[in-house]
């Protein structure tokens, strides 16, 4: 049976080694999240903070911070919840193995959720100025919930079938928000709350939120869980749970989590606006300040022993990757049956997850041809793209599986060989202008607008991949230090970029101008402009994030011996992406020293995190 709520989550992870308790008192600006960052990448332990500096409730980081962990907090439910996704796949398993099915009900029902009367939550009343004030990053506007998990009702159907589970930014402290009146609720382009605030407004009436922190580790995933809309993530907490989750129920109020630790309750009023931001955020940079809904506060509760947990947000890999491959797990055997001919979709994390999908598809069309193109691929990248939160993916790269069946779409390196090897610039390129990406990403100067690239290659390889930097590459003026990324891919540091008057940048226009179609660098299949190719080289996680988080495929794509046919953009020599940070980019996430060299000292010898750091 799964955790009832998080004390028992604590005290299980402390009992089995798991979890170390700090009893020195702990900042939580900066310095809480400084030490999360570096006890995640170092794979320690769940963190106990037993003091928190200004305020009496304690926190927990980490809970997530392995994959091994994450398994080990859902060991009770796991196999139970996939074998409820298999009967989705494939119903008529249930006659064939009945066996294998039998804990199926008793999951069923725990997907269920239970109306009650109280709960512990209710016990108590706070407010917000006297919850931990956590900061993740120098330049943040304030303090956030890194953990959330909000709630919401559909207006117009009302009640646990059309409610919404979802983990948005909810701002404490900071900007123009009335400190305890009022919080800040940031939630991106495509997330089911939105629908909810819609009606809202088309009703003239506020939206009723509950935003809850802590209770069972399962709530916190199923906010985060990708479900089809109308699908209530109560259902999925249930039987990730265990447990029935139970939710307090009040004539004329949302129901609040019975188990939670937090309750933040309040309204958003459907004509208020104020700036949100900036933050810290997932893909390596700052999301900047820009108006979002407020939710004006009616009441703050909590639970007798209420503990605060809490993750850092920032460039990937971090905590919420745990999420991501446990999500993938879960869920990636449901897609080929959402969208026919699709065997497998990766969302790269390393890359921002959405600014990068990879795809294995079929290629069946016209199978008498002598030579194969992609054709059924391309209809299987428009299906991804009109998948949920898969349609704000800015680069799609879509490989058939007849090309080589064992190809592995989690081997990065293997899938980028796969495709450069193949793919043919001058008809391999599709682009989708003037559309929407990711809320967080910036590289099109504009908030929540940007293009998308799909790259689909079929067929027998038709170029090697070098490996090293030829002898004799002769590069313009202001190029220097090719690095190899991956086989087939250069990075070259390029000028600083300056914006002109023409549609390409003028280093870019002098860099493709110059290179001619018998010239080495054309042996390249991918060029890769950017600030620093020592660094973009060092490691696969560098290519990616660096590649797919600073260039807009409309904008910053770009090629040797390019031509438009019949509105058609290729190029006939080597695709350059231009990577380079821009002026209307956000800036990257940086560590302040001062706090960096505090944490330096608890993990030094006699300091609390020595052996942990």
């Amino acid at each position: 049976m799964g955790y009832r709520n998080l004390q028992e989550c604590v005290r299980d992870m402390e009992r089995t080694g798991q979890l170390v308790r700090i009893e020195t008192e702990i900042d939580p600006h900066l310095q809480a999240a400084e030490i999360q960052r570096r006890v995640y990448q170092a794979q320690g332990p769940a963190l106990f903070y037993a003091r928190v500096k200004g305020c009496r409730f304690p926190m927990v980081s980490n809970l997530f911070g392995t994959r091994e962990r994450t398994r080990f907090l859902f060991r009770d439910t796991l196999e139970a919840v996939r074998r409820l996704i298999a009967l989705k796949i494939d119903p008529a398993d249930a006659w064939k193995r009945p066996w294998h099915y039998r804990g199926v009900p008793a999951a069923l029902w725990t997907m269920r959720p239970k109306r009650v009367s109280r709960g512990p939550v209710l016990e108590n009343r706070t407010s917000i100025d006297q919850l931990p004030q956590l900061v993740n990053w120098p330049r943040d506007a304030g303090a956030f919930v890194t953990l959330p998990e909000v709630y919401t009702e559909h207006p117009d159907r009302s009640g646990f079938a059309q409610s919404n589970l979802g983990m948005y930014r909810i701002q404490l402290s900071g900007g123009q928000y009335s400190l305890n009146r009022q919080v800040g609720l940031h939630y991106q382009i495509h997330r089911s709350i939105g629908v909810h605030h819609a009606a809202a407004i088309r009703r003239g009436e506020p939206l009723r939120v509950n935003v809850f922190v802590g209770g069972t580790p399962a709530m916190m995933l199923a906010a985060v869980m990708p479900l089809p809309e109308g699908l209530s993530e109560l259902t999925f907490a249930g039987a990730l749970a265990g447990r029935r989750i139970p939710m307090i129920s009040r004539t004329g109020q949302l129901p609040i989590y019975a188990e939670a630790d937090f309750c933040i309750s309040g309204t958003v009023d459907p004509q208020k606006v104020l700036p949100e931001g900036p933050f810290g955020d997932h893909l390596g940079y700052y999301s900047l300040a820009h108006d979002f809904p407020v939710l004006d506060v009616d009441a703050v509760y909590h639970r007798p022993g209420a503990i605060w947990p809490f993750t850092v947000v920032g460039r990937p890999p971090q905590e919420d990757t745990s999420f991501g491959e446990l999500i993938h797990d879960l869920t990636g055997p449901i897609l080929p049956t959402v969208i026919p001919g699709v065997h497998a979709v990766h969302a790269v994390d390393a890359a921002g997850v959405h600014p990068l999908l990879l795809a294995i598809g079929s290629e069946r069309y016209v199978p008498y041809a002598g030579r194969r193109k992609p054709q059924e691929l391309l209809t299987n990248a428009n299906a991804i793209l009109g998948q949920g939160q898969l349609s704000l993916a800015k680069y799609l790269l879509i490989a058939a599986q007849e090309d080589d069946p064992q190809l592995d779409i989690n081997d990065v390196p293997a899938f980028f060989a796969h495709v450069l090897s193949r793919v043919d610039w001058t008809t391999d390129l599709h682009f989708q202008t003037c559309t929407t990406i990711d809320t967080l990403d910036y590289t099109s100067g504009e908030l929540n607008a940007g293009s998308k690239l799909v790259i689909a290659a079929a067929g027998p390889p038709r170029r090697p991949l070098p490996t090293s930097a030829p002898p004799e590459l002769r590069l313009p003026d202001g190029f220097a230090n090719p690095r190899i990324s991956l086989p087939g891919i250069l990075a070259l540091d390029a000028p600083p970029f300056v914006r002109g008057e023409g549609e390409v940048e003028p280093a870019v226009a002098r860099l493709c101008s110059a290179v001619d179609a018998n010239h080495p660098l054309n042996a390249f299949p991918l060029v890769v402009l950017v600030d620093d190719s020592q660094f973009t080289s060092r490691s696969l996680n560098n290519f990616l994030w660096t590649t797919f988080t600073r260039s807009n495929p409309a904008a910053d794509v770009h090629g040797i011996g390019s031509f438009i046919h019949e509105k058609h953009w290729g190029c006939r020599g080597s695709l350059v992406i231009d990577a380079r940070l821009k002026p209307h980019h956000a800036p990257p996430l940086v560590e302040d020293p001062a706090v960096s060299k505090s944490v330096d000292h608890l993990a030094a010898p006699g300091g609390p995190l020595h052996g942990i750091l």
